[in-house]
This record gives structure tokens, C-alpha cells and sequence, in this order.
């Protein structure tokens, strides 16, 4: 179980929780390196005025100052965008990054990156303030064919289906869809109806309704066509029928439909019942133009996304060249804290070590250091003995350590390694003795 962290919204993690983490990370590279996606990582500090390009999110950055700055210096760099401050996500830092490089970079160009960001919000349950994040982005230089749009969420579904995780389900969306919706029953605002839409889970139905006549102007039927498409939900292409009921009729309406039906079409071939077409999905932020994006647990929503993005065709641009991309970010903190929390999985061992060279006395040490180097050479992960104590004491201690085996060796030079686990203790050779499959790593599983 997770340790309540001693400083709210930063949390840290003991080495068999840290175990589980690695065990998430390496997944998830291993998954994106599969389909040829490229490490890199991007500065942790980013201009306020780059990162304020990504909306109404202000109140989340966290500005950096020098505890010695002038009083009247730092007042000032509060309202300065070229003041500096923490990255909140990785994709705002990435587009920036693109621009910068696109001169050394091969279009359409691939990127995972797995980084800490620091955003600057209420702690609470799936939700800190500094936390661990992996994205995967497509970036075309100029265009980038909807095809990657597809490409993105299966192979998402894939590395999410690798995880000790209960299983999930991708909310897809489209905004052209949303946008000629709303455009076609009147409603011109369509990035104000989006982020009215964006908060339907959290405030309801009605609530969203006042907001989209008391702030947007309007009118009831209007407010309930777009609570109707909202409401849309399918496991196939069926919520094109049930749009197309709506009685609605406009071109990017029928564009962002056409690119929905081809992710989900895709999906239930491949990725079968790990995506819905969720047409209440909005995703607030105003860069998204086509596909959208959230991600649950089943039997965890409340945990909210631990998924989310989409394509964005205008963020990163250098005069009249842009660079068009769609992507996903995974929320790692907030699947590793549910993980651990819940008890979802665990390490098979609290450390990496397998073996422990016991000593016989202190005059051993460099003989024992020989036996471990021999062990280390075939991947065995062996650590030695400090104290020459009795042999139950370094039993115990590798027993507290969690370390499965202890290896001996004689005065005469023979070798023997007890599972201390089991009690079994036989003759070995240093040079040739291997633990099983199962002990040779520490392997992480579902509960």
C-alpha cells in the first residue's frame, strides 16, 4: 500500500513500490520502441509565455524564482511571459521542441517521452502536484494523414493491455464532429459549448444546460440537442445512425464523423472492447481539432483519465510551416498510486537482489567479492555480506532484505546457496549455478 507522502501532492515511494513503478515504465517503453516511436526529454523549465499558449491554465504553472531575487524583480516576473516556469505537461514543451529541432528531425516524426511534470493543484486522489507522465506523439511536417490518428490509439490500447492494471476503456471523441454539431443547430461559440460539455461529469446534465443558456445564450433546444449528443455511446459504429438521427446536417459534422467511424472501426478489429465512441468527451483545451481522447479504469472511474489527448494541427508552427500531430499522454503516477493503493499488484520481491554472499570471516570479504563478480557476470543481480556475524544473523538479514538466496563457501573452497524461503540448501558453482526464471528477476504481478 502507498505511504501518505509527508509533503501533500508530492509522493514517494518506498523501493518495492518504486519496483512497481519501474515495472509500468519499462512496459511502456518497451511497447513504444515495439512500434518505433524515439526517446527524448525536453528541459524541465519552459518560458510562462510557451506554456500559457495551451489555454486558461495559469493558476496551474508553478513560476520559479531565486530565494535571494529582489522583492520588486519578482513581482514584476509574475506578469512576464519570458519569465520561467515548470513544465505542466509534455506536450506543450515537445511542440516547442519540434519547432526548435524540425531542421534534424525526419517527418512524420515519432516521440515517446517519460518525464516529471509539476502542475500546481488541490492534492487529492489521482491527482498531485508533481507526478510522472509517458507520451507518445506523431508529428507531419506540414500534413499528417488521419491514419496516425488511428495508429496512436491502438497502440496505446496495447501498451495499457501490458500493465497490472483492471481492465479500460478509450473514450473517443472528434471535435470537428462536436464543432459541426453545434454549428449546425446554431450554436457559433463551439469552443465554449466544448468546455461547457468538458464539465458534464462533474456538474450534470442540467447544470451544463443553464451554463450553455446563461453563458452562451442558448435556447433550450438548442441546450438539449447538444446534452442529446452528448448522450451518445456505442462499442461500434453504430453512433453514426444515432448521430445522423439528430436530424443535424453540416460538413464538418459529416468530416469528424467519417474520422470517428475509421478509429472505431479500426478499434473493434483490433482492439476489440477496449473502445467506445463517446460522444460527451470534449477535452477543454482549445488546441485539439480533431480526435479526443480519455481513458478509465472499469470499476475506477472516479479515479478520472489516466489517458487523454488527441490531434492538434496548429500548436507547433514556424511562420507558414506547421507541424500537425496527434498523441496521448499516460497519467503514471496516477495509475501506479491506484495500483498500489488498491493492491492491484505487487513485486515479487521488495529488492533486485537474488543472492547474498555470506562471509565466513572478515579475512573472506575478497573471496566472497570474487564469487559475486562471477554471478553479476551472468546476470545474476548479487550483493556481499558487510559483517563476518554468525550465519543465522545474515540469513536474517537477507530474510529482512527480502532476498531469496544466500550462498557459502568453506574453508576448502566448496560452495553451497540456501533458499532461504524453502530451507533447501545444495552444492553450487559459482561459474555455472543459475536461480530459476522466476528468481532470477524481480517480476511484477496482478494480485
Amino acid at each position: 500500500m502507498a505511504r501518505t507522502a509527508s509533503l501533500s501532492g508530492f509522493p514517494e515511494w518506498l523501493p518495492e513500490e518504486r519496483l512497481v513503478e519501474l515495472h509500468v515504465l519499462d512496459t511502456l517503453r518497451r511497447v513504444f520502441e515495439l512500434h518505433g516511436f524515439s526517446s527524448i526529454e525536453t528541459r524541465a523549465v519552459e518560458t510562462v509565455g510557451q506554456l500559457l499558449r495551451k489555454g486558461e491554465i495559469d493558476k496551474e504553472v508553478y513560476g520559479l524564482s531565486r530565494l535571494q531575487e529582489d522583492e520588486e524583480e519578482s513581482r514584476a516576473a509574475k506578469g512576464d511571459h519570458h519569465s520561467l516556469a515548470l513544465h505542466f505537461d509534455l506536450t506543450v514543451p515537445f511542440a516547442r521542441y519540434v519547432v526548435e529541432n524540425a531542421g534534424y528531425l525526419a517527418f512524420p516524426f515519432r516521440r515517446y517521452q517519460i518525464q516529471k511534470v509539476w502542475r500546481g493543484e488541490r492534492p487529492q486522489e489521482g491527482r498531485a502536484r508533481e507526478f510522472t507522465q509517458a507520451d507518445i506523439d506523431i508529428v507531419g511536417d506540414g500534413d499528417l494523414p488521419f491514419r496516425y490518428d488511428v495508429e496512436i490509439a491502438l497502440v496505446i490500447a496495447e501498451a495499457l493491455s501490458a500493465l497490472p492494471i483492471p481492465d479500460f476503456r478509450l473514450r473517443i471523441n472528434n471535435r470537428k464532429l462536436a464543432e459541426g454539431f453545434y454549428r449546425g443547430i446554431g450554436l457559433t461559440d463551439t469552443a465554449g459549448v466544448l468546455r461547457s460539455i468538458d464539465k458534464l461529469e462533474k456538474i450534470g446534465p442540467a447544470k451544463v444546460a443553464e451554463l450553455l443558456k446563461t453563458e452562451l445564450g442558448a435556447t433550450e433546444e438548442q441546450a438539449q440537442a447538444a446534452l442529446s449528443l452528448a448522450a451518445i455511446r456505442t462499442e461500434d459504429t453504430t453512433f453514426v445512425d444515432k448521430v445522423r438521427a439528430l436530424g443535424v446536417k453540416d460538413e464538418l459534422l459529416e468530416e469528424g464523423l467519417n474520422e470517428l467511424e475509421q478509429v472505431i472501426a479500426a478499434a473493434v478489429q483490433r482492439a476489440p472492447g477496449k473502445v467506445v465512441a463517446d460522444l460527451s468527451i470534449a477535452r477543454g483545451l482549445d488546441y485539439y481539432t480533431g480526435t479526443v481522447v480519455e481513458t478509465v479504469l472499469v470499476g475506477h472511474e472516479q479515479l478520472g483519465s489516466i489517458c487523454s489527448g488527441g490531434r492538434y494541427d496548429a500548436l507547433a508552427s514556424k511562420g507558414n510551416r506547421k507541424f500537425p500531430g496527434v498523441g496521448l499522454s499516460i497519467g503514471v503516477t496516477r495509475l501506479v498510486s491506484r495500483i498500489l493503493s488498491q493492491d492491484l499488484a505487487q513485486a515479487t520481491r521488495s529488492v533486485p537482489t537474488a543472492v547474498l554472499v555470506a562471509l565466513n570471516n572478515d579475512g573472506s570479504w575478497g573471496a566472497a567479492q570474487d564469487v559475486a563478480a562471477q554471478l553479476r557476470s551472468r546476470g545474476i543481480s548479487t550483493e556481499v555480506a558487510a559483517k563476518a556475524e554468525k550465519f543465522g544473523k545474515q540469513i536474517k538479514f537477507a530474510d529482512r532484505r527480502g532476498i531469496p538466496f544466500v550462498w557459502f563457501t568453506d574453508d576448502d573452497g566448496k560452495h553451497q546457496v540456501k533458499d532461504i524461503r524453502s530451507g533447501e540448501q545444495s552444492d553450487a558453482d559459482p561459474a555455472t549455478w543459475t536461480p530459476s526464471d522466476e528468481d532470477l528477476y524481480v517480476r511484477v504481478l496482478k494480485s
